[in-house]
């Protein structure tokens, strides 16, 4: 029952959020959010900051230019994390292919949902009867499908790249939404220095959502004093990351690669480091120590926020993320994250275990 209460209670603030899509069409802060949790145990462990650094497949999802730093023809991205003691699941998988020396593409999927909601609507009928044989169950479940390229430029170092994205997002049989959306991305590197930009949502991202209630819903949602919704269009706004990366190698065994990237939103205020109307700057940091690019160490620091604090007055908070990386072969490598989605009052810490496996086609 607690497990059920909890699923209640977390798909509450999800068709929440649902229903702050009332108008005909309008700007959402927040707005596909699940699209900025992040995909790969590494990047994870270094509190996402990875947008100039990451070179393998997941590169489609952090920058689509580094694409073109494929050094096998094929590679496969899994991952699985969880988020809410367990109740809400988040899973990625990516394929990516060299076409040739210049350029390279990936497709890559992602869901974030909560299942085995209990949809309680027709528990109490009109005469105040309980009936549990009334409660079903449903799924609250957020897709995005992302066709990635990358390509090398006439410039020694300089790489684009671009992603377009179907999302889907799905609330039982009583909602859905349609969108699409692009980003752009560009890379730089010159020996142990790598310079990224990555601009997601650029030309905003749509979503269109339609309801379907039927009248004993609509009845409970007027009894309860909830707002029916309507069918809406939702708009996300750009988002622009900085990067900045450099690698330093101790010796022959041992090296650290530093990350710094910047946020740049233009949703509204949100509580970040640095905070308006206009625009909102997010910085995180992530640490990445190796031994002989086999075994990797890994620490990162993000999520930084103003919060009250009874005795000190308003403090800055932020949110620390560890994890570590193995190298089993050099096509194989294993991926292990300790962080969380958001700050830990709301959410527990979670595990994040990712994979990623290349190889050459036959022909070679």
């Amino acid at each position: 029952m607690r497990v059920l209460k909890n699923k209640a209670i977390v798909f509450v603030l999800i068709f929440t959020f649902g229903l702050l899509r009332s108008a005909t069409a309008q700007t959402v802060k927040y707005s596909n959010e699940f699209l900025s949790i992040g995909v790969g145990a590494r990047a994870l462990a270094m509190s996402g900051a990875v947008v100039a650094s990451n070179e393998n497949v997941y590169a489609a999802y952090w920058n689509p230019a580094n694409l073109t730093h494929l050094t096998f023809d094929r590679s496969i991205a899994l991952m699985h994390s969880e988020y809410f003691a367990g109740i809400a699941k988040y899973e990625y998988g990516a394929f990516a292919a060299k076409f040739n020396n210049q350029s390279a593409g990936a497709i890559s999927m992602v869901r974030f949902a909560v299942d085995d909601i209990p949809n309680t609507s027709e528990l109490i009928d009109g005469q105040g009867n309980v009936n549990y044989d009334k409660v079903s169950s449903f799924s609250s479940a957020d897709y995005a499908f992302i066709l990635s390229y990358g390509r090398l430029t006439k410039i020694e170092g300089l790489r684009w790249g671009t992603n377009f994205k179907i999302i889907h997002r799905k609330v039982g049989d009583f909602g859905k939404g349609w969108g699409f959306g692009l980003d752009f991305g560009l890379s730089y590197k010159r020996n142990n220095w790598s310079l990224a930009f990555m601009g997601r949502d650029i030309t905003t991202t749509f979503n269109s959502w339609s309801y379907e209630l039927d009248e004993k819903m609509k009845e409970t949602f007027t009894r309860t004093g909830n707002t029916i919704p309507v069918n809406s269009t939702e708009i996300t706004l750009p988002k622009f990351i900085f990067a900045g990366t450099y690698y330093y190698a101790f010796g022959k065994n041992f090296g650290v690669l530093g990350e710094l990237n910047m946020d740049l939103t233009t949703d509204g205020q949100r509580n970040v480091l640095i905070s308006s109307k206009a625009f909102n700057l997010d910085p995180h940091l992530g640490l990445e120590f190796d031994y002989k690019k086999m075994v990797f160490l890994r620490t990162g620091i993000g999520n930084f926020q103003k919060v009250s604090d009874p005795i000190q007055g308003t403090i800055t908070s932020f949110q620390p993320t560890i994890g570590i990386g193995v190298v089993i072969r050099q096509s194989l490598s294993i991926d292990y994250a300790f962080t969380d989605i958001g700050n830990q009052s709301i959410a527990l810490y979670s595990n994040v275990i990712s994979l990623h496996y290349s190889f050459n086609s036959k022909k070679n």
